[in-house]
């Protein structure tokens, strides 16, 4: 096809700067690269738009739990004002104060939250944070891509050629594919840690809740770890992602 597309070299300039080895070669490294960064850039955008949900659902959940890692004020007063009924009710019966029990909770105490809403905080933060360093990282490749992907006008084929071959090579040796590989992996990591915090949640609320939601969790840990390891050991198996 291109020996009919381009004109033959002179002798001895088939690698000149105007070769028909170079214009062959760009041309069809173009069309590689295209295919390359479409793929890339829709599983990108995938990601994005799940991490942009998935971060928003997971700090619905933290914005009502991060206020069990402080002392509840409205808390406070209630023991208080039960302490003051009773301090009321003890002088009306001419009993002394310290017959009834002080309050628990008071605006000066040292307050210490429980191992659960600790364990909830920190799965469901650290959930948060892989998300939006996914999200992050996710925007910084599609920039390399995009610079990547810079049309090169100047220059001759061959020079153009070179500078292509440049690009490519780089982006091979500081691990880019890689990258994009394994932020979907990052993704996943997230969304574990976010199921480890709500089911200790959901422990110390109701043990028939918590049962029937690990029961759905256990089968989605369970099918996705088959679904990586069958396509290791068996090649004809469709399930193939870029980790596998």
């Amino acid at each position: 096809e291109y020996e009919h597309k381009y004109n033959e070299d002179a002798p001895h300039e088939e690698m000149g700067e105007k070769g028909r080895m170079w214009k062959t070669y760009l041309a069809e490294s173009a069309k590689v690269d295209a295919d390359k960064v479409a793929n890339w850039t829709d599983a990108l955008d995938v990601l994005l738009v799940f991490a942009g949900l998935f971060s928003a659902v997971v700090s619905t959940f933290v914005s009502q739990t991060f206020q069990t890692l402080q002392i509840d004020n409205h808390e406070v007063t209630s023991y208080l004002i039960f302490e003051l009924v009773h301090l009321q009710r003890a002088s009306m019966d001419g009993l002394p104060s310290s017959s009834v029990p002080q309050s628990p909770l008071s605006p000066y105490m040292t307050y210490h939250p429980t191992s659960t809403a600790s364990w909830v905080n920190g799965l469901w933060f650290t959930s948060l944070v892989l998300s939006l360093t996914t999200a992050l990282i996710a925007v910084l490749t599609k920039q390399w891509i995009h610079e990547y992907r810079t049309s090169i006008e100047l220059g001759t084929y061959r020079e153009r050629g070179r500078i292509r071959q440049f690009r490519f090579t780089n982006l091979s040796d500081w691990h880019v594919p890689v990258i994009i590989g394994l932020l979907p992996v990052l993704m996943h990591v997230a969304l574990g840690v976010f199921f480890a915090g709500l089911i200790i949640l959901l422990l110390s609320l109701s043990r028939h809740i918590t049962a029937s939601i690990s029961v759905v969790v256990a089968a989605a840990l369970a099918a996705y770890l088959v679904t990586n390891v069958i396509p290791v050991f068996n090649p004809a198996c469709p399930y193939k992602t870029p980790l596998t």
